[in-house]
């Protein structure tokens, strides 16, 4: 078995995060929080208790990336996820993991093998 995560999951379809939690743990892995907003996933942020985040690259039409800047800079990996064109990630996350949705379980348990737990 790979190493566990404990994931910040930040996605505004309800059932599509749902699908995510149930996935994850069936690898093993644990669901600090389940955010749907933007708000919620900034207090999620600030409570911390996560070490890898799957990040919804549109939450109910804004882009994520003010958020991502924060886990950046907490040190924080982070996945996007995405249904549409990963040509729309700023410059400064062309690096970063993408799962493409709908999610497959493989990918998903690809993506989360590149991280190491903190």
């Amino acid at each position: 078995m790979s190493a566990r995560h404990r994931v910040l999951i930040i996605e505004d379809e309800v059932l599509v995060g749902i699908v995510l939690e149930d996935m994850l743990d069936m690898l093993g892995h644990s669901v600090a929080a389940n955010c749907a907003t933007i708000g919620e996933a900034s207090v999620a942020i600030d409570a911390g208790g996560f070490d890898l985040a799957i990040v919804d690259v549109h939450i109910a039409g804004d882009p994520v990336f003010p958020l991502a800047d924060r886990l950046n800079a907490m040190d924080i990996p982070l996945i996007f996820a995405t249904g549409s064109s990963t040509d729309s990630l700023p410059e400064r996350f062309h690096a970063a993991t993408v799962l493409e949705k709908p999610y497959a379980f493989n990918a998903v348990e690809a993506a989360l093998k590149q991280f190491a737990p903190a």
